[in-house]
């Protein structure tokens, strides 16, 4: 079996990249090295450094490799942001999906997994359960629920079978800590790495589930095993909240040092995001979750072996108009 990993290099497509491989399948990775690095992809895959916007490279690739399956983690994922770079949202996380989708309905692929986001649901009442109605508020989980909605048409129209996860605040090895726009566990540990405070937009009691790399990974991977699990759509990640405030506590706990927070003035998100997950462990099967002080010590050590990065600024901004200051500087 081949299987096609776009954005590889980056954090969760180098787990799950992984984890395709240990199944015993053939693996490319492509990724345009945008937020990911080279030195993430396990060299058992094939690297080719390209963009899914790129729809001559990404029909070359499927005609020379002949992919059975389609894992596609390949997204600038920064909902906040979003908004002020919305032309590069959509040819990133829209267009360069339907490249792909294009690509599986003419190669005749057997499964195309996709990671969607939480993000599609919105401000709505937490726990988030896939029987929803998808409200996204931000330019980045609208693209995400157009593609969840393409997928579908491509299965009534051709045939085309998919998975669709929503996963949500994942955090672990492998997380480009230098992202100032996105993955706020990686944020602060880089914050104190660097001794500065940790930034916290707003008063903090923003409540999430952060979820652990190891927790997600391995059943995106083997989910084009599981025929039950075909045309669904999963939430995936842990299942107890913890706010902001609470997430940068257990940071500074786990770096064994000093930090104190700088309150930022709120932006324009969803308050309360988590989900139910009790889909996902219907279909998937029980499995034990590493608890929040466990993945976070395990991101730590990771984290002060490779050191601190350095945080760039997005260089494309669109819309300057109520884009945060700290986005900025």
């Amino acid at each position: 079996m081949k299987a096609l990993v776009t954005g590889g290099a980056g954090f969760i497509g180098a787990h799950v990249t992984k984890h395709v491989l240990d199944l015993g399948m053939d693996v490319v990775v492509l990724d345009d090295l945008s937020g990911g690095f080279e030195d993430n992809v396990d060299p058992r895959a094939v690297f080719v450094k390209g963009s899914v916007e790129d729809n001559a490279l990404v029909d070359r690739l499927f005609e020379e490799h002949g992919f059975d399956y389609v894992y596609h983690l390949a997204a600038y994922a920064a909902e906040g942001l979003s908004h002020f770079i919305r032309r590069f949202n959509y040819n990133n996380n829209l267009i360069g999906s339907i490249n792909l989708i294009n690509a599986s309905v003419v190669h005749k692929v057997k499964c195309f997994v996709f990671t969607s986001s939480i993000a599609v649901y919105g401000e709505q009442d937490p726990p988030m359960r896939e029987d929803m109605t998808p409200k996204p508020e931000d330019p980045y989980g609208i693209a995400k629920y157009a593609v969840e909605m393409d997928l579908k048409c491509a299965h009534e129209m051709f045939g085309l079978n998919s998975i669709v996860f929503r996963p949500h605040n994942v955090y672990g090895e492998f997380q480009n800590i230098g992202d100032r726009y996105r993955n706020v566990v990686g944020i602060f540990m880089n914050q104190l790495m660097q001794g500065k405070d940790l930034t916290v937009f707003g008063d903090g009691e923003q409540t999430r589930a952060f979820s652990y790399i190891d927790d997600v990974a391995p059943i995106i991977a083997r989910s084009v095993e599981v025929k039950g699990a075909y045309n669904e759509v999963f939430n995936i990640g842990a299942d107890q909240e913890y706010s902001v405030k609470e997430l940068a506590s257990a940071v500074v706990d786990a770096m064994k040092t000093e930090g104190k927070l700088l309150h930022l003035p709120p932006r324009n998100e969803v308050v309360h995001a988590y989900a139910d997950h009790s889909k996902v462990r219907r279909v998937f099967g029980e499995q034990d979750y590493a608890s929040l002080e466990e993945g976070i010590r395990k991101m730590v050590d990771w984290a002060k072996l490779v050191g601190s990065r350095a945080s760039t600024t997005f260089d494309n901004i669109e819309i300057e108009e109520n884009l945060p200051p700290i986005w900025n500087n």
